[in-house]
């Protein structure tokens, strides 16, 4: 079927990529046989560049996305301002547009600047009431116009940790259960019940690089698609970094470098002082306080804060909560864009 337009430009910060965004690029692609989608960001921002153009060709596959930095100030009334943003505009493209989509007022002056046709999509965003600004204002208030790549960047990321038999899944469950929201399972666990050779085969080095990196892929998965802004975590991939050295006896240079590339937003470390039960799949109680100091050690030299929580199931859910409730209310600070 032959589309209206030729080949279609689509720009924005996309600071960040949300609803509306996604409609108007969905309607240049509907009407146009190529569409090219410029994502403009300016270093006083927020959210680096790269992310941004990674949401948007996550999200539309199916389009060109070019991405730059564009300093110039933001006056429409200036000639001299529309003249640095369009010189950068058309060195970005890799052929004339024939259709500008946007759905803001600027759009006939870019249009007439490009000898395009201007199609405005939603003026006053009535159809899909969201903009960046009201975004970065309202982050969970406008979480269902969230692409899951944007969900997975913004959702806050608390991981519960602590030696065998103090009470880590209970509380994380707990956790997601106050703020009704997704939690994740400690995959490590999983692997100690189907690893070849069972518990009392030596571990290796490549197990917990394969139950790291599974921790995190999963994580990921289901930061994705939160119901709210916020993911409770039963272990992480530092966590698994403290096991390979209980278990191998040294540290492992590739769990630790994952483990730095993923620092979380909370750490709460459970303390040792409840009984012990054993389960069948645990060391014993004599490992617990080695554990457990171990645990401070390594999150006092980490970057992310961390609590560490003592006293009945009530107490600790209750310390624990107002921690994250204070996370969650401090809000994503994002600096306003140029402009």
């Amino acid at each position: 079927m032959t589309k209206r337009f030729r080949h279609a430009l689509v720009l924005g910060k996309f600071y960040p990529l949300h609803a509306g965004h996604s409609a108007l690029i969905r309607a240049a692609n509907a009407q146009s046989a190529r569409t090219t989608v410029q994502v403009l960001a300016s270093s006083v921002e927020s959210i680096p560049l790269d992310v941004r153009a990674e949401w948007v060709q996550q999200e539309h596959p199916e389009v060109r996305v070019e991405a730059a930095m564009d300093e110039a100030e933001v006056d429409f009334e200036s000639a001299a301002a529309w003249d640095a943003h369009m010189a950068l505009i058309v060195s970005l493209l890799d052929e004339p547009v024939d259709a500008v989509f946007t759905s803001d007022e600027y759009g006939v002056e870019l249009a007439r600047r490009l000898d395009a046709t201007w199609v405005q999509l939603d003026p006053g965003r009535v159809a899909t009431p969201v903009s960046g600004t009201a975004v970065r204002a309202d982050v969970a208030g406008h979480w269902w116009a969230l692409s899951a790549a944007v969900r997975s960047w913004f959702v806050r990321r608390v991981v519960v940790l602590g030696a065998e038999s103090t009470g880590t899944t209970t509380l994380a469950l707990a956790l997601a259960d106050r703020f009704a929201t997704s939690w994740v399972p400690e995959f490590g666990r999983e692997w100690s019940e189907v690893r070849p050779g069972g518990l009392a085969a030596p571990w290796h080095t490549a197990e917990f690089d394969l139950v790291a990196r599974e921790q995190a892929r999963v994580e990921d998965a289901e930061a994705a698609k939160t119901p709210v802004p916020l993911l409770i975590c039963d272990t992480d991939v530092l966590a698994t970094a403290v096991w390979h050295e209980r278990y191998v006896g040294s540290l492992s240079p590739t769990v630790e470098a994952l483990a730095k590339s993923r620092v979380p937003d909370l750490y709460i470390l459970t303390g040792d002082e409840i009984p012990f039960v054993q389960d069948g799949l645990r060391d014993g109680e004599h490992v617990r306080p080695w554990m457990t100091e171990r645990f401070r050690e390594v999150l006092s030299g980490q970057p992310a804060p961390w609590i560490e929580v003592r006293g009945s199931r009530a107490e600790r859910l209750d310390i624990s909560a107002d921690a994250v409730s204070k996370l969650v209310n401090g809000g994503w600070h994002l600096n306003d864009p140029l402009g």
